[in-house]
């Protein structure tokens, strides 16, 4: 369970900084660093070296779910429900199929050799890994619709940046389905999800 939430809780991060990108042009660097760097972990040792090792680098993820699966109604926002739906979505039509699959793999370590060039959060690199989400993700079903503020939003870098989270969001989508994650588990086991994001998070 506890990677279960980790992997959720990712999700939901990437999610929550593309809403803040998109509305008013704000991203916490060190998350953001994290979350792309979550792409090029291909051989982890375990599921949080996806994430640094560290599980204070989910906190802003683990809040999130606990707002958005808990009981208090005041901290719900639809919008952010819809992109982590849309994510897990995805990932289900991408795991069926092995061409995009196969071409997934490629790109991203085409990537990995640029890391060692550029920083995970340089325009080289977020272009790059926004192109993997625009040439094999988006053709799987109805793209994500980002809705915000028009200003942020057609400027490249962010626009770069939102679609290579989106990515990240995908790369820990198919990490909670590997860890035994399951979308009716988010229904009938909210209260356990719930309160082992609340352990974690007390744990930080």
């Amino acid at each position: 369970m506890n990677e279960q939430v980790i992997t959720l809780a990712a999700v939901c991060q990437a999610a929550h900084w593309v809403q803040k990108l998109a509305r008013n042009g704000q991203v916490n660097e060190d998350e953001l660093a994290m979350l792309l760097q979550s792409v090029m972990e291909t051989s982890p040792e375990n599921t949080l070296a996806v994430y640094g090792g560290d599980v204070a680098n989910l906190k802003t993820g683990l809040k999130t779910l606990i707002d958005h699966l808990g009981n208090d109604n005041q901290q719900k926002d639809p919008e952010l429900t819809r992109y982590v739906v849309s994510l897990l979505g995805l990932e289900r039509r991408l795991m069926k199929k092995s061409k995009a699959l196969n071409e997934l793999g490629d790109r991203i370590q085409q990537s990995q050799r640029q890391l060692t060039h550029y920083e995970i959060t340089s325009d080289t690199l977020t272009s790059s890994l926004a192109s993997i989400y625009s040439d094999v993700i988006s053709p799987l079903g109805a793209p994500i619709q980002v809705a915000g503020n028009p200003e942020f939003l057609k400027q490249p870098a962010n626009q770069h940046k939102i679609r290579a989270l989106l990515l990240a969001g995908i790369r820990s989508a198919v990490l909670w389905r590997q860890v035994g994650g399951k979308r009716r588990s988010i229904i009938f086991s909210r209260a356990k999800i719930v309160a082992t994001a609340q352990h974690l998070l007390n744990s930080i």
